[in-house]
């Protein structure tokens, strides 16, 4: 027998709600449990196909109505005028049953004019399972506390720990191997990647390879771990989750300067920063007693939010917009839920109320200055702002300044606004979390944004440490062990290995919130050091890898692939901090998002336009279409996962991008260069240098034809080779025509799925 596992994923972010299309995997039931689980397998088709009706939120619901609880004058057992909603062991006597295996439109659930596909027979047996099983209610999985779980009973010599043995308990269930190791070449290229998000050089390989002790790969990930570029490729995650950029996003669009809090960002991650005061330094930096310059820079977390330009609003609704812009990215970044779809209405999925949103909101509603409307502050820098002192690591001007938080002395009045409009305030709210996670500790007085900082990291909360820990699984797997990332509420994606999530959880807590620990935990396990090749079947069974039978591939992220191509052209400027820096453009840009004539895009001159793409200028009208041609968000909004697609223009761009193209000249000319050895030599070492490996016999034979024809199509056109190599004007016309030639063959190389994609 089979049944249906139902999975809807709703990355609802507002005012857009984005319904994700609804996806049924047939798994055999044998392969996941013996009986039912509620969470995983009916909760996913109720809060799809029925909660909207009969859910959480009370302005909604039908019939008095609730599938979401059992118990109580509205659950899902009680009985009226002698018919049971569902009768436990007698799917007969279950109104439910009756009602999503009717033919009747008129009886039919869900309705017909509720736009919802009626209930498949698979989905239908499901529900018959789990009524004669006893029809079991479980608190939703994420609510409830991480508790420690125990090893599985795992007989294999590959489980090498915790991780491992958790994914070979699941692998055998399903009676599928793990696959070998990956190659050592394939493995630093692998690590190197996604610990420092570039390439490892041919030194570095060779060292590796030499390296014959047990320990070779965990001493490289300790070198790697202690690099300056880990902490700026792990900003970069952290960056697209609370919408780091350097401008307002509305209107005009004018500068904001947020370099101080990029570079405290990186710092954090390279100095170990534990994560329950890296909450607590964003969150509420501003309320330590005597807080540090750090703290106050890490408070600028809450300023941003987009915001309008003065005159464009009336200043009410702006700091409106400001304050619902900060309770969502706590939302998101925190709890990795959508609770701003509580800001009009009781949350229709999720048991969070309107009243319990405002009561949030509170927190973030007594921002001590005017509402943030200025509209070309000097410097991009708008109050309250600290001056900072220059530090030995990060040499700064005099008078850099850095945006804080700061509250008001006396704490402004919060009200539910009713609908949502910020001009019609109903009942005055205070500030409290949501009744259904865990209750702030009591306290005499009023709640800070301290003590929101304190709950969030309380060992009994479920959310923070499971949405964490997911989000930097997600960095090296492509995809989180919840595959929405973005939303652990009943809309979200049941976890592919729910125990070995609370554990990594519970493990993270428990180690003082170590991220280095957790990461080097993540990146030692087998499972992370499989093999990524599958048989085509395999990859159609399981395209994203949620079995983890091997190591993951996909394409690698927009930043990570210019930075290497930069790297490979011996540019890339890695000075670290300061402000960002605006490389080379096409003309025009901006011109169509421009509402003011000093907003033209002015590209940096000299060697700034080569540093990493951490220190890019951000304009959220108009991200860099570099990186949004390769799925980079505009960062407008929190994005937890960037979507990855297969598109044209990102060929046309790796293949005619000038910067792109630059750099592939730069390569060519080092490999081109006196004492490098004859031609199989040279491209030996240039296929290295580009892919980690050294290339097969056969495509080295490949390589030197495809070479060859490259040095006679320039040969018999001067007018091209000239054109290709108009810069050098000491080279004579056999110099010109090996150089373009090698430019051509390093710009294929760097254009193979080899250069591209993580494996």
């Amino acid at each position: 027998m089979t049944l249906s596992r139902i999975q809807r994923s709703n990355t609802a972010c507002f005012p857009k709600t984005i319904f994700l299309l609804l996806t049924v995997v047939i798994i055999p039931i044998n392969g996941w449990a013996d009986t039912i689980d509620f969470n995983r397998d009916i909760r996913p088709i109720l809060s799809d196909r029925c909660f909207h009706c009969h859910g959480p939120s009370e302005d909604d619901r039908e019939a008095n109505l609730r599938l979401d609880q059992p118990e109580g004058e509205e659950g899902a057992l009680r009985s009226v005028d002698d018919s049971t909603v569902i009768a436990p062991g007698d799917p007969n006597a279950s109104q439910l049953w009756h009602r999503i295996t009717s033919t009747d439109p008129d009886e039919r659930m869900p309705p017909a004019d509720s736009n919802k596909k009626p209930l498949s027979a698979e989905q239908q047996e499901l529900f018959k399972q789990w009524i004669l099983e006893g029809a079991k209610f479980d608190n939703f999985w994420s609510f409830v506390s991480i508790k420690p779980v125990s090893l599985p009973d795992v007989d294999d010599a590959w489980a090498s720990g915790m991780i491992d043995s958790h994914v070979l308990a699941e692998l055998e269930r399903e009676g599928i191997r793990p696959k070998p190791r990956a190659d050592q070449r394939t493995l630093i290229r692998r690590v190197t990647f996604d610990l420092t998000g570039l390439p490892p050089t041919p030194a570095e390989i060779d060292q590796f390879l030499a390296d014959k002790s047990p320990d070779a790969y965990a001493d490289l990930v300790e070198r790697l771990l202690n690099r300056k570029s880990y902490g700026e490729h792990m900003a970069r995650y952290w960056a697209d989750l609370v919408r780091l950029a350097d401008t307002n996003g509305m209107h005009k669009d004018f500068f904001r300067n947020f370099s101080t809090y990029r570079s405290w960002l990186i710092r954090a991650f390279n100095d170990n920063l534990s994560f329950d005061d890296f909450i607590r330094y964003q969150l509420a930096g501003d309320l330590y007693e005597t807080p540090s310059e750090d703290q106050l820079i890490a408070s600028g977390f809450n300023r941003l939010h987009m915001i309008i330009d003065k005159g464009t609003a009336l200043p009410e609704e702006s700091h409106h917009k400001n304050v619902l812009d900060r309770v969502e990215a706590f939302g998101t970044a925190f709890l990795g839920l959508t609770i701003q779809c509580s800001q009009c209405h009781d949350h229709k999925y999720d048991p969070i109320s309107q009243k319990e949103f405002y009561q949030l909101y509170a927190f973030f509603n007594n921002f001590d200055g005017a509402p943030e409307t200025d509209r070309a502050p000097k410097g991009g820098i708008q109050t309250p702002a600290i001056e900072l002192a220059s530090s030995p690591d990060e040499p700064r001007p005099d008078g850099t300044l850095a945006m804080v938080m700061k509250e008001r002395s006396t704490p402004k009045p919060t009200h539910i606004l009713v609908g949502g409009a910020y001009d019609v305030p109903g009942e005055r709210v205070e500030r409290k979390t949501p009744a259904a996670l865990p209750s702030m500790k009591p306290k005499d007085g009023i709640y800070t944004r301290m003590d929101l900082a304190e709950w969030l990291i309380d060992p009994a909360h479920p959310l923070t440490a499971r949405v964490a820990v997911n989000r930097f699984w997600q960095q090296f797997f492509g995809t989180g062990l919840v595959k929405t990332s973005e939303d652990f509420g009943a809309q979200g994606e049941w976890p592919s290995h729910p125990e070995l999530l609370d554990q990594l959880a519970f493990r993270f807590s428990d180690s003082n919130w170590d991220v280095k620990e957790l990461v080097r935990s993540i990146v030692l396990s087998n499972t992370y050091q499989q093999s990524s090749d599958a048989s085509p079947e395999e990859y159609r069974n399981d395209p994203d890898n949620r079995r983890l039978s091997r190591g993951s591939r996909y394409r690698m992220d927009a930043e990570m692939i210019r930075d290497q191509i930069l790297l490979l052209s011996g540019k890339l400027n890695t000075t670290m901090y300061g402000p960002s820096v605006k490389p080379p453009q096409p003309p025009g840009l901006w011109k169509a998002v421009s509402m003011a004539a000093p907003l033209t895009y002015v590209a940096d001159k000299g060697d700034a336009i080569y540093r990493r793409s951490i220190y890019t200028y951000w304009r959220r009208a108009m991200p860099p279409p570099q990186m949004t041609i390769l799925n980079a968000p505009s960062r407008e909004f929190c994005t937890p996962r960037r979507e990855r697609t297969n598109t044209p223009l990102q060929a046309l761009l790796m293949m005619n991008e000038t910067e792109f193209f630059s750099a592939a000249k730069a390569c060519a000319q080092v490999s081109i260069e006196p004492g490098k050895g004859d031609d199989d030599q040279r491209l030996t070492s240039l296929y290295e240098k580009i892919t980690s490996h050294l290339p097969d016999p056969d495509r080295l034979v490949l390589l030197q034809a495809t070479l060859n024809d490259f040095r006679n199509v320039y040969a018999n056109n001067p007018q091209l080779t000239q054109s290709l190599t108009t810069e050098f004007v000491d080279l004579d016309d056999k110099q010109r025509i090996e150089l373009a030639a090698w430019t051509m063959i390093t710009h294929s190389l760097m254009n193979l799925e080899l250069a591209k994609v993580k494996r």
